[in-house]
C-alpha cells in the first residue's frame, strides 16, 4: 500500500513588507536581518484575510494541478472536493482560538462534504506531524482514499511588531498537498518503495518555555476588561531555540538515514522547516551535507511556521527541482518543543 503525493499547491499575501520596509518601523536594517536569519521579505495578511482563506486557496492550488495533470478522474475542483475523505489543517493561527476547527470552514469551502476535518497544532512542527497523521488513516481504513493536508500561518497577527529580534522573523502563507492511497503493495526497502515512506515524530517538553504565546488559554485567559496586550504575543529565548534547531535537525536526519539505510547521496534534497538559514546551515555543517542539497527559501517567505515546508514543497514541485523517483526528506522543529521529519518517494 502507497500513500503518494499527487500534487501540491500554496498560496500567500499580496502584501511584501522587505527588510527596507521594517526598517522604516523599528531600528533595524537590510544587512543586519539577512545577516543573521538569511530572510529579505515577508508577505503579511491584510485584516480581513484568516487563515482559512489562504488554508483554502493554497488546497484549491493543489485540486487544479492534480485536475491539470490529469492526475485525477475528476474534471472539476467541485467533483474532487466531493472525493475528499480527510483533511488535516496544520497550524497554530486558526481561525479562532478555541473553536470551531479551521479544517472546518475549509471543508465548507471546498465544498468537501464527505470528508472528516480536524486541526493539528504543535507549532512549526505542525506540518510534519499532520502529514503522518493524515498517512496513518488513509493507511487504517480500507475506505479512505483520499487526503487533503494543509499547512497555514498567519505568524503576523501574534508578532510583537516592537521586538526587534522577533519580528523580522515572521510571515504568512499557506501550503497544500494532496494525498492518494494506491493499494499496490508497498516494499519495506525504502530505496525501492514510493510515496510517503515514513516519519520520525518527538517533542522535549522540557523546553515548553523556549517558545511561547501565554495570554489567551486555559492556563491564562483574557479576563475582562482587559486589553490585548504583548501576553498574546510571541515570546522566545532566541539562544536556546537556535541550539535545539540545529541539533535535532541533526540527529533526525542521521536517524532516518540509519534507521532507512541510506547515504546522503540516496537523498535528492531536504526540505527544511524555514526558520533561519543560519539554523539550516549551521546543521548542514554538522551533517558534513554540502548547502545545495537544502532547498532554502526563507530570503522570499521569512518564518512561516506550519505553511513553510508545504510552500517548499509547492516551489521544487512546480519549478522542477525534483522528478517522479526522487527522495525527499522533510525536517523541522517547533514550540513545545517538537520536533520531526517525514521521507518520501516522490
Amino acid at each position: 500500500m502507497k500513500i503518494e503525493i499527487i500534487a501540491t499547491g500554496r498560496a500567500v499575501p499580496a502584501l511584501c513588507l522587505t527588510n527596507y520596509d521594517l526598517a522604516q518601523r523599528i531600528e533595524t536594517d537590510d544587512e543586519w536581518i539577512h545577516s543573521h536569519t538569511g530572510i529579505k521579505a515577508r508577505h503579511i495578511a491584510d485584516e480581513d484575510t484568516a487563515a482559512s482563506d489562504l488554508g483554502s486557496t493554497a488546497a484549491l492550488e493543489a485540486i487544479n494541478l492534480a485536475i491539470q495533470q490529469k492526475a485525477v478522474a475528476e474534471k472539476t475542483p467541485e467533483e474532487f472536493a466531493l472525493t475528499l475523505d480527510l483533511i488535516v489543517l496544520c497550524s497554530s493561527t486558526q481561525d479562532y482560538c478555541s473553536c470551531p476547527a479551521t479544517s472546518c470552514i475549509i471543508q465548507h469551502i471546498l465544498g468537501a462534504k464527505n470528508a472528516a476535518a480536524m486541526d493539528v497544532s504543535v507549532a512549526c512542527s505542525s506540518f510534519i506531524y499532520g502529514l503522518e497523521t493524515a498517512v496513518s488513516m488513509l493507511k487504517t481504513d480500507p475506505r479512505r482514499k483520499r487526503a487533503l493536508v494543509i499547512g497555514v500561518d498567519l505568524l503576523s497577527r501574534i508578532t510583537n511588531w516592537e521586538d526587534r529580534s522577533t519580528c523580522v522573523l515572521f510571515g504568512d502563507g499557506a501550503g497544500a498537498v494532496l494525498l492518494e492511497k494506491n493499494d499496490t503493495p508497498q516494499k519495506a526497502d525504502a530505496s525501492a518503495g514510493s510515496g510517503v515512506l515514513r516519519s520520525i515524530l518527538g517533542a522535549d517538553g522540557s523546553g515548553w518555555e523556549s517558545l511561547i504565546v501565554r495570554r489567551g488559554g486555559s492556563r491564562s485567559p483574557w479576563k475582562k476588561g482587559e486589553t490585548v496586550d504583548n501576553g498574546a504575543k510571541i515570546v522566545m529565548k532566541g539562544h536556546a531555540v537556535y541550539n535545539f534547531a540545529v541539533r535535532i535537525i541533526t540527529e533526525t536526519v542521521l536517524k532516518m538515514m540509519r534507521e532507512e539505510n541510506l547515504t546522503i547521496e540516496d537523498i535528492t534534497l531536504i526540505v527544511p522547516h524555514q526558520a533561519n538559514a543560519r539554523i539550516i546551515q549551521a546543521a548542514g555543517k554538522r551533517l558534513k551535507i554540502p548547502e545545495e542539497k537544502f532547498y532554502i527559501n526563507i530570503e522570499r517567505y521569512a518564518n512561516t511556521s506550519s505553511a513553510s515546508i508545504p510552500i517548499a514543497l509547492d516551489e521544487v514541485n512546480r519549478c522542477g527541482t525534483i522528478k517522479k523517483g526522487d527522495l525527499i526528506m522533510t525536517v523541522g522543529f517547533g514550540a513545545g518543543l517538537t520536533y520531526g521529519g517525514n521521507l518520501i518517494r516522490w
